[in-house]
């Protein structure tokens, strides 16, 4: 807890971690980073995943330019011809696209040349090459340049040093005639297949060669089948004049290592220790394979292929892609280089968080986080400066200065707490004077009977006045007056301590005011004042009341004696009882005491009810009493869950009504 004041002396503040205020800046910074971070990790997320797929998509689309380009220099000696291709690449891919030569020298261009296209990018793209699939220059591409690479339809490479495009068939296209020759004997396969329940399709390699496609996952059925697949197996006349040929440039290229001849096959498969008879006598190639099946049907030994462990075999491998390049450079077009950029010029925008965007991120976020601080020390000001008046104005009541008035500035939860402070301090003011005059009206009202009592003994001892029946009569009376002072006190602190006790039970309210009557007719007969009942309006009977008999006398006989009391001689006070509204049982008594006496003044009608109020300001006892009854007036009503009232008028006299729930008090909070 922290260290309060001495009384009197200087007021302590809060340090700046326990206050209001660094609780509202440590929040308030709190939520800031806290939203400072989601927002940007939200944005980070999206513009990643955004970028991340447009990425992808330029990668598909670039991907897809490079497999067209690739066909078409598999597919053609030369690049004359392309520009159509190039175009229709570019409209269909909203970019760019540049064809060069390993001097960047333009072949095809998609960008138009009036005005001047812009100048190219500094890195290629990827380099167009059928026969090194997926290569590019160190030239051309640096560290950290991205290689676009296609590798053909099928997309299978047949060995790490093989980096041909298989649209690159050269010699091995099949003429027409073959072609439709293989065809018919495929067809007719599938047809026999199709018969022994076995579904299959023709597929037609970039060769024109066709080979048939076994669907599902049995080949043991397929190879039970009695269909015959010699035609497929076999090479053609083409094919075989092109193996020749290219079995020839291997077998000198492993004659210039040292290596032993081999006999490729149609598949690029290879075999050794069959070195031909003769220079003209052409390799017997083994059969095809015609039919295949998916991979994942295969067992797998064979559906991995084995890996070139021997050093011979990798110099076979090595030889056999030297080879193929060198056959089929003739049919293909030169290596080219790619450029795939923007059409309105540099290359594809991409996405990179440099020193200088890390820097604007951090900045904006001290920012933002620099701007929420600064309007929660203005805000978290604004709101602390009126407690800090309000704790002011506490501590000295606390000291014992006297109430000072807190500013309201604004119609807000601490003006209404401020608002609340004031009256609070106006009421505890009130009370605290109401608690001066209590004392000085208890002192005064018991100074009374005390110093008649002791005149009257101080005479008798002084034998000045004789001790005889009126001398006893008159200390008796002022002994009754004095008790009577002690009881209504007591009973108001017992009222204000909670610990006036009720015991409620039926009472015919008509009893109780006959009752009144007649305790105090005799004093209304001495006055000269008439004392009556009045009926109820109407021929229905007030309803049966619920309440302590006890005090519900006491409470109309105050009211009855004060009634007489401040009535002259001929006036009238008159008694009413009637049910409030339609009379029903659980609705509400009114109990009038109507005198014509001389009335009480507006201005001191708010203060009837308080204690030792008088009317007359000279506090002559008699004239008038205590100035107890009526308080306790009030307190007894309100321990029955009443109210009272008064209405006067000044020289016509006032009427006192007491309103009850007819229900009476609750029987389980009889305390009061």
């Amino acid at each position: 807890m922290p260290r309060r004041a001495e009384r009197g002396g200087p007021r302590l503040r809060l340090p700046l971690r326990k206050s209001l205020l660094g609780r509202l800046l440590a929040v308030s910074a709190l939520v800031a980073a806290c939203s400072v971070a989601a927002t940007a990790w939200l944005a980070v997320q999206t513009t990643s995943g955004a970028i991340e797929q447009e990425q992808g998509r330029n990668l598909a689309a670039d991907t897809r330019v490079l497999d067209a380009l690739l066909a078409y220099a598999a597919e053609h000696p030369s690049w004359d011809g392309v520009d159509a291709t190039v175009r229709e690449l570019a409209d269909a891919s909203d970019r760019r696209i540049t064809l060069t030569t390993q001097s960047r020298q333009i072949l095809a261009d998609s960008a138009s040349s009036s005005p001047p296209p812009p100048a190219l990018p500094p890195q290629a793209s990827a380099v167009v090459d059928p026969l090194s699939v997926a290569a590019t220059t160190e030239t051309e591409a640096g560290a950290g340049s991205v290689t676009v690479a296609a590798p053909g339809t099928d997309g299978e490479q047949r060995s790490g040093n093989d980096r041909v495009d298989p649209r690159a068939v050269g010699p091995f296209r099949l003429p027409e005639a073959e072609r439709t020759s293989l065809r018919r004997s495929a067809e007719e396969t599938v047809r026999c297949l199709s018969r022994s329940g076995i579904a299959s399709d023709v597929v037609e390699g970039p060769s024109g060669r066709p080979r048939i496609q076994v669907v599902g996952n049995d080949p043991d059925r397929m190879r039970g089948s009695r269909c015959s697949t010699d035609a497929l197996d076999s090479p053609t006349e083409t094919e075989t004049k092109a193996l020749t040929a290219l079995n020839d440039l291997v077998n000198a290229c492993l004659d210039r290592q040292g290596r032993e001849d081999v006999r490729l096959d149609l598949d690029l498969s290879w075999r050794t220790g069959e070195t031909p008879g003769a220079a003209t006598a052409a390799p017997v190639p083994t059969p095809v394979p015609s039919i295949s099946v998916p991979r994942e049907a295969l067992p797998t030994e064979m559906a991995t292929p084995e890996p070139l462990d021997s050093e011979n075999d990798r110099d076979i491998a090595s030889c056999v892609g030297i080879a193929r390049q060198e056959q089929l450079s003739s049919y293909v077009a030169s290596p080219a280089l790619l450029f795939i950029s923007d059409p309105r010029g540099g290359a594809v925008p991409g996405f990179a968080l440099s020193s200088a965007n890390t820097a604007k991120i951090i900045g904006v976020a001290a920012l933002v986080l620099a701007l929420t601080v600064g309007a929660s020390i203005l805000a978290g000001a604004r709101l602390v400066r009126p407690l800090h008046a309000l704790t002011g104005a506490a501590q000295r009541m606390r000291d014992g200065e006297e109430p000072s008035h807190v500013v309201v500035a604004a119609d807000n939860e601490i003006g209404r707490l401020a608002a609340a402070f004031n009256d609070m301090s106006v009421h505890r003011a009130r009370l605290e004077e109401q608690r001066k005059v209590m004392v000085s009206d208890v002192a005064h009202e018991l100074r009374t009977p005390l110093s008649n009592i002791r005149g009257w003994l101080e005479g008798a001892q002084d034998g000045i006045a004789d001790v005889d029946a009126v001398f006893v009569s008159s200390l008796l009376e002022e002994a009754v007056q004095l008790q009577h002072i002690i009881d209504d006190l007591q009973d108001l602190a017992a009222a204000d301590a909670g610990a006036l006790r009720l015991h409620p039970e039926p009472v015919r309210i008509e009893e109780l005011l006959a009752h009144a009557v007649a305790a105090h007719q005799a004093q209304a007969d001495a006055a000269g004042v008439a004392l009556t009942v009045t009926a109820a309006d109407g021929d229905a009977p007030a309803p049966e009341l619920n309440a302590d008999p006890v005090r519900l006398r006491q409470a109309i006989g105050n009211l009855v004696s004060n009634a007489v009391r401040h009535t002259p001689k001929g006036g009238r006070v008159t008694l009413r009882a009637y049910a409030d509204g339609s009379g029903q049982e659980d609705g509400e008594l009114v109990l009038e005491v109507a005198d014509t006496g001389s009335g009480i003044a507006p201005e001191d009608l708010p203060y009837v009810f308080d204690r030792f109020w008088r009317a007359e300001k000279s506090r002559s006892r008699r004239t008038g009493g205590s100035g107890l009854g009526l308080a306790i007036v009030r307190k007894l009503v309100e321990a029955h869950g009443g109210t009272t009232g008064v209405v006067s008028t000044v020289g016509r006299g006032s009427v006192f009504t007491l309103h009850l729930p007819a229900a009476g008090p609750d029987p389980m909070n009889t305390a009061v």
